[in-house]
């Protein structure tokens, strides 16, 4: 089960560009301590990790939605290859994709068959095996 506490451990580091203006937590997903951005409102959200070549320290960014719901992502913008999971409310995976940046419109988008309330964003092949719960505040 998700624990819904996310540690907030200060603002991004400095040599993930682009990344500023997010709040850095630790998530764990499975026995896997991550440091990631955290987007947990509409326009972080949109934000993600558009015009991003290098998120330094960082594991990634989570999309905290704030209840679950049906979602859609798109590469639009986005520089480097990304795996995408998507949890439930209780941080169980209920879905993921392998991400490409977009080169050419239309952009392909990537949405589960179900809503989420948590998406987590990974540099692709990073969490290589399987991925099973996530859970908030390490």
């Amino acid at each position: 089960m998700a624990i819904i506490a996310a540690a907030v451990v200060g603002c991004a580091t400095p040599e993930a560009a682009g990344l500023e203006a997010f709040a850095t937590i630790t998530v764990s997903v499975d026995d896997r301590l991550l440091s990631v951005a955290l987007a947990d409102t509409r326009a972080l959200t949109r934000q993600g990790l558009r015009g991003v070549t290098d998120l330094g320290s960082l594991d990634g960014m989570l999309f905290d939605l704030g209840e679950s719901r049906a979602v859609r992502f798109t590469m639009r913008d986005t520089l480097i290859p990304l795996d995408i999971h998507f949890f439930d409310e209780a941080g169980r995976l209920v879905g993921e994709f392998e991400m490409t940046p977009c080169e050419s419109e239309p952009c392909p988008t990537y949405s589960p068959d179900r809503a989420v309330r948590y998406a987590l964003e990974t540099p692709a092949g990073s969490l290589d095996g399987e991925v099973g719960v996530l859970t908030l505040g390490g």
